[in-house]
């Protein structure tokens, strides 16, 4: 859309720490890391880089009145997500939204429950197009 700013995409490593963040809330540098740093080998420079990178790019947002500054996610899980979907479909499958998750069910186990809530959801989608 000409004229309207979005945020870029995060990056994997940033997503890494959103998921954090939309997790455990606003949180310090330290916390972000000490969390990611019990799923692998991250250095804490590492994440502080990362995190003032993101305030620049307007994925979060800085609180500095204390010493200790904090950080919150700037962008919503649901409306990244809905943003990380889209590009995928038009990026790897054309627009077809049937190729994205035909592949989805063949690489990924489901579970009877999972079944049952997409064919709800694809009921109500039916639906609502008659």
């Amino acid at each position: 859309m000409p004229g309207k700013q979005t945020t870029p995409n995060p990056t994997q490593g940033e997503l890494a720490i959103l998921h954090v963040l939309w997790e455990q809330g606003p949180s310090t540098v330290r916390a972000v890391w000490e969390k990611l740093n019990r799923q692998g080998r991250t250095g804490y420079t590492t994440v502080l880089k990362l995190m003032q990178i993101m305030a620049q790019k307007g994925l979060v947002s800085r609180d500095e009145s204390q010493k200790t500054h904090v950080y919150r996610a700037a962008i919503a899980k649901a409306k990244t997500e809905r943003r990380l979907v889209r590009d995928v479909l038009d990026r790897v499958f054309g627009g077809s939204a049937e190729r994205l998750v035909m592949r989805a069910l063949e690489e990924k186990g489901i579970t009877p429950d999972e079944l049952a809530r997409i064919q709800e959801l694809l009921d109500r989608k039916g639906r609502e197009q008659s």
